[in-house]
């Protein structure tokens, strides 16, 4: 589920092509977002947790929903790449239905991008424009093998909403998540993300009985989610 650089070069250029009416853009090939992977850095190493960081709940949900500030982050290599997203499936499935804000730095800055994946199909980008400081909400509702994937920007005011069909997909899980494909993320901005208004059909994200997610950060740093708030709907992950 590793993404190449040709890969985001061929996106990066079908975006810069794109108009900036909200154009969905297809990647040519998976460019690296996907099922729950679990790997480390050699035998005892500390650094276990896979490439989703975050909670996910395991069960046949119908509606996954979360809310996120898009961090500030500044580059360390052109290998970053990372995600904040909510979806279905996933964390025991071949199959994930998801939407979110890619950051990537492969032309040597970060580049926001909103995008949708059903999972192993490519994922598909739009062209709307994202800053650093915008509020995002996301959900994604199933119905039978029909998926609704919506992400709003409420900073900017614009939203984006797609209607895809998967009838391969297990019903597994629903999570909320940081995912990092190539294991290499930016410095982000007081090294913490943060979740709120986490809700599994309906349900707080602490109703559901989650389970708590590691990622792994190039072997040398993990992203730990924080215990879940008062609220039951809202948590933190921070690079250790």
């Amino acid at each position: 589920m590793r993404a190449t650089r040709l890969t985001r070069a061929l996106v990066a250029a079908a975006l810069a092509t794109a108009s900036l009416a909200g154009t969905a853009v297809a990647a040519t090939a998976p460019a690296g977002f996907g099922p729950h992977v679990s790997f480390g850095h050699g035998a005892g190493s500390s650094f276990s947790g896979g490439n989703w960081g975050g909670y996910a709940s395991f069960g046949s949900w119908t509606t996954a929903t979360a809310s996120w500030v898009e961090p500030s982050v500044t580059c360390r290599s052109s290998n970053d790449l990372f995600a904040p997203w909510v979806g279905i499936d996933g964390d025991g499935s071949s199959t994930v239905e998801q939407t979110g804000v890619a950051t990537d730095c492969s032309s040597g800055h970060a580049v926001y991008q909103a995008w949708y994946e059903m999972y192993p199909a490519a994922p598909v980008y739009y062209s709307n424009a994202i800053s650093a400081g915008d509020h995002f909400t996301a959900t994604v509702t199933r119905s039978g093998t029909s998926y609704k994937l919506d992400i709003s920007d409420t900073t900017k005011g614009w939203t984006k909403s797609t209607t895809k069909s998967l009838s391969s997909a297990k019903h597994y899980s629903a999570e909320a998540i940081i995912e990092s494909p190539t294991d290499s993320y930016p410095t982000v901005s007081g090294n913490t993300i943060s979740f709120t208004g986490v809700k599994f059909d309906g349900k707080t994200l602490k109703a559901t009985n989650p389970s708590a997610l590691n990622a792994d950060d190039r072997g040398t740093n993990t992203w730990i989610p924080g215990a879940i708030g008062s609220d039951g709907t809202s948590f933190s992950i921070t690079r250790h």
